[in-house]
């Protein structure tokens, strides 16, 4: 990847640049940043109304349904995310609906004096607009659908079936989700104010939020648009979600190989390499990597690479050609732990009574093995952390250090000459956020240290370590719109300090990664509000509030479905074709027991049968270096600083849960819209492209919580060939000889 004016933009060509001023850097009244320049606004009215009625009853409706929504599908075969930016397009029109129709009668509050509220202040503004998606973007644990934390009370409960109580799985899910406010809101002034902070993926949001506001005269308007594409998404769910479920994956090598397992291992969408394999549903499209359509065509060109090169030529080889730990004994694409005669292996019986590992029961059963490509998995895993800090230093340490340096020393451009016109929030709030959160995480870990095993010294240890990356992650964020993750350094960290506890080293995970996570997202939506002009005090008040409502209807949807659906999560237990199979917590779960439980000394240390995993570690990290070598060798050639290893090496980092047929349908629905027509129908892709992945996303949610309701609860199922999955039964099969698996060939 070049210097980061040479990043594709697509928020650039969405409008024309508007500006007050001239165009020299030196001017006070404009940013540095030539993105910034082109897409943000150089101009405020702050006299408009912003803690409206029409905000709260939006804000607060969108929050709680996306919450609502992502927590349930979360649960399903595919788990579709509703991010903010469906909210972004379908509550317009809403908000200038009721603007024409609610009363604007004055009216009086006992305990406010005499000053006046009204239902109507006028027409539905750009700054209600930015609100009511900050609340969704909270509902939607800011593009991951949930909150992380929810992940340890599903797998305490649906698969190692223990107890934890709601009052302790809502301290978990609140307190992980609040407690990096406090420490953002202290770093703020370093990496929101300065105008070199320019968080490059806000450009997006600015520029759909402008276009939104434009006024719309023509025959087939966005919003008329939005509904006809909600109506036709609506109507053909029904078809992959009830009547035809096979349409989610339709791998036809599996219907004309269907005695070869080694047919069906290439041609499964679901269970193998997914050659040929597509989708006719959209939740497969958008489950695991979120809509296509959002997402810029160079992103998408290098997910394909990385793609490419792991799923069709290094697992081939692993696999067909070189056996790699054993990998025939296994299934080639699978989540799921094993004994090492290909046994699906019975965690439960390696967990004592205190909830720890049993020693004499685990050497009894064996050592845990994984399918070649999990196993592989992890190793990528290690090698993108690596490579993206290499990558970040050599390709953008200079750029960074200039722009920090700027940004302490710079003049103050004209957003944030602007935003100082609004009163600012004072740094006690986020002390005694921080304070608060602590405290209350110190009261779960010491007097429910039962249900979540972490000692107090744990959480105090994660929460200074994500205090500790938040400064420098946010810098990389802000200027590079790359974001390392935390999550397998804690789980690897707490995993060698306290092997034997499961749920203590998801929980240290949770503290020491999401806080820091919750934090960067946090920062990025108040850049958000700097380039919108919105009041700092509403914007913490939002983002706080949403957090909360979001993280209590996430624990109290996902209590109802655990206690409701009967197996839920065990996939094995579950009716043929049961969408309740829970991807995501299944590799959570796995997780916590390669980390936790066994402990990574037992699998990736020398007492397990894959610590050669920890030399992508150094790999990862003299990938980059061996990229940047020949960008100066060669510096003519300007496409060898697009080569993006961790991007490249993380392309599959979604793979499991995510399987082929998703990549694939993403891929090619991306490229699609993000190249063909970005490139040849640019008016009608600028127009309407962001309106079409939002309304695709809400009327598949609609229905597929129509078809809960309606149809599942009563349990009345279809069954015919249609509804028997993608008939690929065979792609689960080990083909090592002497392996017997049920429903499989012995070889």
């Amino acid at each position: 990847m070049g210097k980061l004016g040479e990043l594709e933009v697509h928020s650039a060509t969405l409008e024309k640049p508007i500006s007050t001023t001239s165009d020299n850097d030196e001017d006070d009244d404009v940013s540095p940043i030539e993105e910034v320049r082109l897409t943000v606004s150089n101009t405020d009215d702050p006299t408009l109304p912003v803690w409206t009625f029409r905000m709260w009853f939006l804000g607060l409706l969108s929050c709680g349904l996306l919450s609502f929504l992502n927590q349930f599908f979360s649960y399903r075969v595919e788990p579709l995310v509703i991010t903010q930016i469906t909210v972004q397009v379908a509550t317009l029109p809403i908000g200038r609906f009721m603007a024409a129709v609610l009363p604007d009668t004055k009216f009086r509050i006992p305990g406010f004096g005499s000053k006046q509220f009204t239902l109507n202040p006028g027409p539905f503004n750009m700054k209600e607009h930015v609100l009511i998606t900050i609340f969704a973007n909270a509902g939607s644990a800011f593009g991951s659908g949930t909150a992380y934390a929810v992940g340890v009370v599903d797998i305490i409960k649906a698969f190692y079936m223990r107890k934890i109580s709601f009052l302790a799985g809502w301290l978990l899910i609140i307190t992980t989700q609040v407690l990096g406010y406090g420490w953002a809101g202290i770093i703020r002034k370093y990496v929101v104010e300065p105008a070199h902070m320019w968080w490059p993926g806000n450009m997006v949001q600015v520029s759909l939020f402008r276009a939104l506001h434009e006024k719309d005269d023509r025959r087939m308007s966005r919003a008329k648009f939005f509904v006809i594409v909600l109506v036709c998404s609506f109507s053909w769910y029904a078809f992959p979600g009830y009547l035809f479920p096979t349409l989610t994956s339709i791998s036809w090598m599996c219907w004309a190989f269907s005695k070869s397992v080694t047919a069906q291992q290439l041609g499964s969408g679901l269970n193998g390499l997914g050659l040929g394999a597509f989708t006719l549903d959209w939740s497969a499209v958008s489950s695991f990597l979120s809509s296509p359509l959002i997402t810029p065509f160079f992103a998408i060109v290098n997910l394909f690479l990385g793609y490419f090169l792991i799923m069709y030529i290094i697992i081939p080889i692993a696999f067909w050609g070189l056996d790699l730990y054993s990998a025939r004994r296994f299934p080639i694409f699978s989540a799921l732990l094993f004994t090492a005669q290909g046994q699906a292996y019975d965690i439960r019986k390696i967990v004592n009574n205190k909830f720890e590992l049993d020693i004499p029961q685990y050497e009894h059963q064996g050592q845990i093995h994984m399918s070649m490509f999990f196993a592989l998995t992890y190793g990528f895993g290690f090698a993108t952390i690596a490579a993206t800090l290499t990558h970040v230093c050599l390709f953008y340490g200079r750029e960074i250090y200039e722009r920090y340096r700027a940004s302490n020393k710079g003049k103050e451009d004209i957003h944030t000459k602007l935003m100082k016109k609004y009163e600012d929030i004072p740094l006690w709030w986020f002390h005694g956020l921080l304070i608060a959160t602590i405290a209350i995480s110190l009261v779960l870990c010491i007097f429910l240290n039962t249900q979540i095993q972490m000692p107090w010294w744990a959480l105090l240890l994660a929460s200074a370590l994500a205090f500790i990356f938040t400064l420098p992650v946010s810098i990389i964020t802000a200027t590079t719109n790359q974001t390392p993750g935390l999550n397998i350094i804690t789980e690897y960290l707490m995993g060698i300090i306290l092997p034997g506890r499961p749920i203590a080293n998801v929980c240290f995970k949770t503290y020491g990664y999401m806080s820091m996570a919750q934090a960067v997202s946090f920062l990025s939506d108040f850049k958000l509000g700097h380039y919108m002009k919105i009041p700092p005090r509403s914007m913490f008040l939002v983002q706080l509030i949403g957090t909360i409502i979001a993280g209590t209807i996430n624990i109290a949807v996902a209590w109802w479905l655990l206690t409701s659906i009967k197996n839920i999560c065990q996939k094995n237990l579950l009716p043929p074709n049961s969408p309740w199979t829970c991807p995501n917590d299944g590799v959570f779960f796995d997780a916590s027991v390669i980390w936790g439980l066994v402990g990574p000394k037992r699998i990736f240390g020398p007492q397990g049968d894959y610590n050669t995993m920890n030399w992508f570690f150094l790999g990862g990290a003299l990938g980059p270096f061996i990229v940047w070598i020949f960008h100066k060798a060669f510096p003519k050639q300007s496409w060898i600083p697009l080569i993006n290893l961790p991007v490249l090496l993380g392309a599959t980092g979604n793979m499991p849960p995510a399987a082929a047929v998703n990549y694939n349908a993403w891929i090619i629905v991306g490229t699609i819209f993000n190249f063909f027509i970005f490139r040849y129908r640019k008016q009608w892709w600028q127009r309407y492209n962001y309106i079409l992945s939002a309304a695709l996303d809400v009327g598949v949610a609609f229905m597929a919580v129509l078809l809960y309701f309606a149809l599942g609860m009563e349990n009345v199922s279809l069954n015919w060939w249609g509804t028997d999955g993608e008939h690929c039964d065979l792609a689960t099969c080990p083909t090592a000889k002497g392996i017997v698996v049920g429903g499989c060939p012995t070889f």
